[in-house]
């Protein structure tokens, strides 16, 4: 059902200001009616040279000189509540303008509002931070759409290749064929698990119970040992319980793509993975250390990007990934309110930390 427009809230402010001015000025009169008037008889009072006015006097004079004074009054209020209404809710107009551009999709608008800072300051500042990190956010969106339309683009393209072949080579062997094919779906289907667990991550809708990292640490390690034996990686694991509030599926996700990806980019030959957790009074701490290539600190800050892949891998690779094992790794940990840091090492290799809050946090003594 449409609403039937209402008065403006500009109008609403200026009878308001009227109002009050009009009952500030009866009862103004009626203070001066009251205790004063009162006091004064409404009988003839008899003197000789002059005639004194009473009370019945006093009103006749009174009356017509305060509905004048009240005439004025009124319009004062009205006037005066008009421009001052107008004053105050400029800075809404402004607010109100740069919410209509942002819902036509126009993100880049910023009210900047100027003066003192005051509640419509604080308010327009706080919209211009939701402004500025919504078209961070609808950038970053699109960057990943756009990559991941690339990255699904390519399996596509390499499995109609292939059939094309085969269609126009009636000798070509058919079992090669079904396991390229089977090896292309697969990644297919990797990376479309991958984007949907990124995207549930980002909603951050999932259930929080308490999850102890060392256990997933050590469950992930068990899992991929066979994976590092052959590639000649030695993975160790140890540290303290950390227990964390969060979800039960995503976290062991977080635990796994960090070990995963220690493990394949590694060195060749003779690499190691070290995996830790600690727990401090307010925070607990997954760290998980690899040797590999040097890595320069701008090709750092990236790894964490969608689709951004450590090393160039060929596509012989049994993990060759889709480039969203750390940027999954970052939003978890962002969606439990925690920080991932990357360093490189000095030596080559990475060390990546995941701090996340600790459930029961120790208040320090005093």
């Amino acid at each position: 059902m449409r609403r039937r427009p209402g008065m403006s809230a500009r109008l609403k402010l200026t009878l308001s200001y009227a109002a009050v001015v009009l009952v500030s000025g009866l009862l103004l009169l009626a203070a001066v009616g009251l205790y004063l008037l009162r006091y004064v008889p409404d009988v003839q009072i008899p003197y000789i040279d002059f005639r004194v006015p009473n009370r019945s006097d006093l009103i006749r004079a009174f009356v017509p000189v305060a509905s004048v004074v009240m005439v004025v009054l009124l319009a004062l209020g009205l006037g005066g509540g008009w421009l001052l209404a107008g004053r105050m809710l400029a800075p809404l107009e402004r607010i109100g303008d740069a919410a209509r551009l942002a819902a036509q999709g126009s993100l880049s608008h910023r009210i900047a509002l100027p003066g003192p800072r005051d509640e419509f300051r604080d308010l327009a500042d706080v919209f211009d931070s939701m402004l500025e990190q919504l078209e961070a956010h609808v950038a970053e969106q699109q960057r990943f759409a756009a990559n991941a339309s690339h990255e699904l683009r390519t399996p596509l393209a390499i499995s109609q290749t292939l059939l094309e072949v085969a269609r126009d080579d009636p000798e070509r062997d058919v079992d090669a064929l079904i396991a390229r094919l089977q090896e292309v779906n697969a990644r297919a289907i990797d990376l479309t698990e991958a984007l949907l667990l990124l995207s549930r991550a980002d909603r951050r809708a999932f259930t929080r119970e308490i999850v102890d990292l060392s256990l997933l640490a050590e469950g992930a390690v068990e899992a991929l040992v066979p994976l590092a034996d052959r590639r000649g990686v030695a993975v160790e694991v140890g540290g303290a319980p950390a227990p964390v509030l969060g979800s039960s599926t995503l976290l062991p996700q977080l635990v796994t793509n960090l070990v995963l990806n220690a493990i394949v980019h590694n060195l060749p030959s003779g690499g190691a993975v070290a995996v830790r957790t600690h727990s401090m009074p307010h925070a607990v701490a997954l760290v998980v250390e690899n040797t590999g290539e040097l890595l320069p600190a701008h090709r750092v800050a990236t790894l964490v990007e969608p689709f951004q892949r450590g090393a160039e891998r060929t596509r012989s690779d049994d993990h060759a990934g889709a480039g969203l094992g750390l940027a999954i790794v970052d939003r978890i940990t962002q969606a439990h309110g925690g920080t991932l840091v990357l360093t490189p090492r000095t030596d080559g290799g990475l060390i990546v930390t995941v701090w996340l809050p600790h459930p029961y946090p120790v208040e320090p003594s005093a």
